[in-house]
Order: structure tokens, then sequence, then C-alpha cells
């Protein structure tokens, strides 16, 4: 039976490293955050889902769309940190924001964790 050579067992191991991590979101800086916060999003392809776009500062950050009764005329997007059940949101240096979420034929106001860099240009929350 023939050996595999050195090559072919190097090619092996990095295509299981890469397939290992292909599902690891990427770390973000406060540039690419801002970036992938600013660009255009389709309601209706996003209504009901919640995405982990990367990491800041190790911590996961998801892009919500709730949408209730008019979908998807009123899906919001909310971009906010998934803290692990022991962090608080000062622990990994998030500000807590209140934003109206649609809810049946309302909306209820809900607080959630965002990180610092779309506080200011308040793009963790779009309509």
């Amino acid at each position: 039976m023939r050996r595999p050579s050195t090559i072919a067992i190097v090619f092996a191991i990095a295509g299981m490293t890469a397939c290992a991590h292909a599902g690891t979101p990427a770390s973000m800086d406060a540039a690419a955050l801002q970036a992938w916060a600013g660009r255009p999003w389709d309601k209706a392809s996003v209504m009901h889902t919640t995405v982990e776009i990367g990491r800041y500062h190790g911590v996961p950050v998801v892009a919500e769309h709730p949408c209730a009764d008019v979908c998807p005329q009123y899906t919001v997007r909310i971009i906010h940190y998934q803290l692990p059940p022991e962090a608080s949101c000062a622990s990994v240096g998030g500000v807590e924001k209140e934003v109206l979420v649609p809810i049946a034929i309302t909306v209820m106001p809900k607080t959630f964790c965002v990180p610092k860099p779309l506080v200011a240009s308040g793009l963790y929350y779009a309509k």
C-alpha cells in the first residue's frame, strides 16, 4: 500500500483545521464593526433572524431582526453583544441602550448591551 506524501498530510491537516475554524466568528475592530453596521440590509430576507456578525473584544456581537404584525415593513435591526451568562454589560465595556422592539401590534422597550463604537453613531438600531 502506498503511503501519503508529507505534503499531502500537511494539506489534509490544514484542511481539517480550516474546517474546524470556519464557524468561528472573526474578531472585529471598531472600524470593521461600524462598517458592518453601516451596510444596507434587506428587511424581507432577514426578518425574524439573529446573526452573529463577529466578536468585539472577544465577545460575540449579533444583529437581531425582530418583526411583528406588519412584516417585513416593521422589521428592525438591533446590533448588540450576546453576553455570556456570567458577564455584565459593564464588564465587557458595553453600553446599555433601550430601544423599541416590535411585538404583536405594538412596540415595547427592551434594553440591549451595545458595543461602544456603535453608540455615538446610533448604528446599533435601524428601522
